[in-house]
């Protein structure tokens, strides 16, 4: 709770929108969205991790920006199963993939210039919708 405040104020603070919510992760909807081939972000996270409240104005930004982009958001205390089958120790974690494929991954990054060249790395310059269309 108190980390969605957090989040919610940051956005308005820094001047982000709306905010988008990541989607909990949901092992059959991220099979789904690999098997379509999409751009897909997994950020593993802890509502009492400081970094993980400040990469999450980041993430929500670019969320909006790239709909077609899924994000799933992992929850570090609790989907210890999850964090095994992803092979990560850490929360602040970010994973992306470019369908099956592991596009990169990071670990308490919270600057937004390499969040966004991570992300760019799943999602593909190619993939992206031009703009006026």
């Amino acid at each position: 709770m108190f980390a969605r405040f957090l989040t919610a104020a940051a956005i308005v603070l820094f001047g982000f929108g709306q905010a988008f919510a990541a989607t909990p992760y949901d092992a059959k909807a991220f099979m789904a969205d690999q098997e379509a081939g999409k751009a897909v972000l997994i950020h593993v996270t802890a509502p009492w991790c400081p970094t993980c409240t400040k990469q999450k104005p980041t993430v929500s930004a670019i969320e909006k920006e790239k709909p077609h982009l899924m994000v799933y958001e992992v929850d570090f205390d609790s989907k210890k199963d999850v964090l095994k089958q992803f092979g990560v120790q850490m929360q602040s974690t970010l994973i992306v993939f470019s369908g099956k494929q592991e596009a990169g991954r990071s670990t308490g990054e919270t600057d937004p210039m390499k969040i966004r060249a991570l992300i760019d790395k799943g999602v593909g310059m190619d993939a992206m919708p031009k703009k006026g269309m």
